[in-house]
């Protein structure tokens, strides 16, 4: 195994070599809070990128000697999210494929009836597509109203899951405003005003998953950022968010194929 390295502008990205595969990590370099221990923090996403926590006086060779330590883990840690990846693909909208609401499986299926209005509706496991008519746009109509399905759930569950964690955020004043915003890589958002984005593929994840992200934005209105202070409070209000965010993580590519 070597390391080779390239290190342009303020990105610090290394690689190494693995067997015959290179590869390629992210350096993010925070600041180290007084009387804590020091560490060097290695993290494989399920998008496959490997992003490697170092405070940030700390040596590149302390670094590279961390990763090296754990390069059979990463690559195997690589190895089983790019598995799984295979298995992802884009959805064609046909009767038969798979899809999720509140962490449960639902069969899609889509039936023709000229005498029905379109419409989407869930009955017996299965997540049932009406056209008045099949023609060449038929699958971009399925989409279109599965999206719209979806959107409309997703509003009407985030509400609810809103308020019924609000009681818990106690730095909180009032109902926080909130829109449902398609994201491909983030799940939510908080902008400066206190104002919460929720992607509608959210919907899809176990009501624990949801908890966990609206949360997680709510912690953002008294620190927004992801400072200890920040992670203390996300902590007092859901202890095992470390556990229900590495569910969500491990089923992202799937809720959010489209």
């Amino acid at each position: 195994m070597t390391s080779v390295s390239s290190n342009e502008g303020k990105l610090e990205e290394y690689s190494f070599i693995y067997g015959d595969e290179a590869v390629t990590y992210e350096v993010v370099r925070k600041p180290h809070p007084e009387g804590k221990k020091r560490k060097i923090a290695i993290k494989v996403h399920p998008n496959c990128e490997v992003i490697v926590n170092a405070p940030e006086d700390a040596e590149r060779g302390d670094i590279h000697d961390a990763v090296m330590k754990r390069a059979r883990w990463i690559y195997d840690a690589l190895k089983e999210f790019r598995d799984r990846l295979q298995y992802v693909q884009s959805k064609e909208y046909v009767s038969g494929e798979m899809q999720f609401y509140l962490g449960r499986r639902y069969v899609l299926k889509v039936v023709e009836d000229r005498d029905a209005i379109a419409n989407v509706k869930m009955e017996r496991g299965k997540l049932l597509v009406t056209l008045n008519r099949f023609n060449e746009d038929k699958q971009a109509l399925t989409k279109a109203l599965v999206s719209g399905w979806y959107s409309m759930r997703a509003e009407r569950i985030f509400h609810e899951r809103l308020a019924a964690l609000l009681p818990q955020a106690t730095w909180v004043t009032g109902i926080p405003g909130f829109r449902v915003l398609p994201m491909t890589k983030q799940w939510g958002s908080c902008s400066t005003k206190g104002n919460l984005m929720l992607n509608p593929h959210l919907v899809k994840a176990p009501k624990a998953c949801i908890d966990y992200v609206i949360l997680h934005e709510l912690c953002h209105i008294a620190e927004y950022n992801h400072s200890d202070k920040f992670w203390r409070l996300l902590t007092g209000v859901m202890p095992n968010w470390k556990e229900v965010k590495s569910r969500l993580d491990g089923m992202a590519e799937l809720y959010l194929s489209e």
